[in-house]
């Protein structure tokens, strides 16, 4: 590992050379499988980014994990394999052993952190999900699988994001991480419609399809014509807005992070709301082309805010090691808001 690497993790704590190498295979994950994520955590002062990387490379793991098991099994004998992947891991969290250089870095971020190892068992339940369901009756249906598949991993993040105000009670972040960590996930819903057509599932809920007369085969038409009818451009049009009350809902819990978090928040939020518009200025067409953000606006929106988290990062960072940790009490949640239960927009 290169001495810049190497300082990185250790200004995060991270002093042990097998720590150091498991961190940096969680950070490798990120940066091949998530742009815009990667380049909002280079915001993040060291001390808190190797986390993040963590966190971000196990959920990429897991998905990886699920996509690559064997396609002549039936879907509830895959279920089945995931399950005992699954049971593994959570073994590994209590036990805090592993052989997997990822599931080590996840342990060890979840011990600095303090982090509920319900969330990590909620997460795995929406993975395996996917195995076995391919459409959502209701956005209540789809909210649930997505406070797994998403809302969780906004909870796991506070701790390290940590608060402004270090008297406030978590609880007032959690209901704006919750809506960003959605946001996110139906933002690529929204994008992903034809890819994930061609694994056989439909995110966007049924109710919205039946709303915009849609169906499956006017979705499975315009994925291979690569051309999208006025019906369908309705549908995407609607599930934007969804999304767009789930960002603004995001947006206004900013300020309630560390200021040492805010710009990493605000330029993921821009840059991934940023897919929505160029959607929208293709007529709502997400079959011809997959949407993303042209290299020059990212730049353009990261450029500031690198510079001055690189201006912020030349002073000294307590390492993670030494901090004092946060009351138990302070990360788990109360009684657990499922986003069925709040769901901002329906149709």
């Amino acid at each position: 590992m290169r001495r810049p690497a190497r300082s990185r993790l250790e200004a995060a704590g991270i002093t042990t050379p097998q720590l150091q190498g498991d961190y940096e295979r969680a950070r490798q994950l990120n940066a091949e499988h998530g742009r815009t994520y990667y380049l909002a955590t280079r915001l993040l002062p060291p001390a808190k980014r190797p986390y993040v990387h963590a966190l971000y490379g196990f959920a990429r793991y897991a998905d990886d994990i699920v996509d690559d098991l064997d396609p002549a099994l039936g879907p509830y004998e895959r279920a089945a394999r995931f399950e005992g992947w699954s049971q593994q891991f959570l073994r590994s969290l209590e036990t805090g052993a592993s052989d997997d250089p990822v599931i080590r870095a996840v342990i060890d971020t979840m011990a600095r952190w303090r982090i509920p190892s319900s969330y990590f068992a909620d997460f795995l339940a929406s993975m395996r999900m996917d195995l076995t369901v391919t459409q959502y009756q209701t956005y209540d249906d789809l909210a649930a699988y997505m406070w797994g598949s998403a809302a969780v991993i906004g909870l796991e993040m506070l701790p390290i994001l940590g608060r402004a105000d270090e008297g406030a009670r978590p609880d007032a972040l959690q209901a704006h991480a919750i809506d960003l960590g959605l946001a996110f996930q139906l933002t690529n819903f929204i994008r992903d419609v034809g890819d994930d057509l061609a694994r056989g599932r439909i995110y966007l809920p049924q109710e919205s399809l039946a709303a915009c007369g849609v169906d499956r085969r006017r979705l499975e038409r315009a994925r291979a014509t690569g051309t999208t009818a006025r019906p369908v451009r309705d549908l995407i049009a609607l599930e934007i807005e969804r999304a767009r009350v789930l960002y603004r809902s995001a947006a206004a819990g900013i300020e309630l992070v560390h200021p040492s978090s805010q710009d990493c928040l605000r330029i993921a939020l821009t840059l991934y709301s940023d897919i929505l518009s160029v959607i929208e200025e293709s007529g709502c067409d997400v079959f011809s082309r997959r949407a993303s953000v042209s290299l020059g606006r990212r730049a353009r929106v990261a450029g500031a805010g690198l510079a001055r988290a690189q201006f912020s990062q030349r002073t000294r960072v307590r390492p993670a090691a030494a901090r004092k940790p946060d009351r138990p009490a302070d990360h788990a949640p109360g009684p657990r808001r499922r986003p069925a239960d709040r769901a901002p927009f329906r149709t």
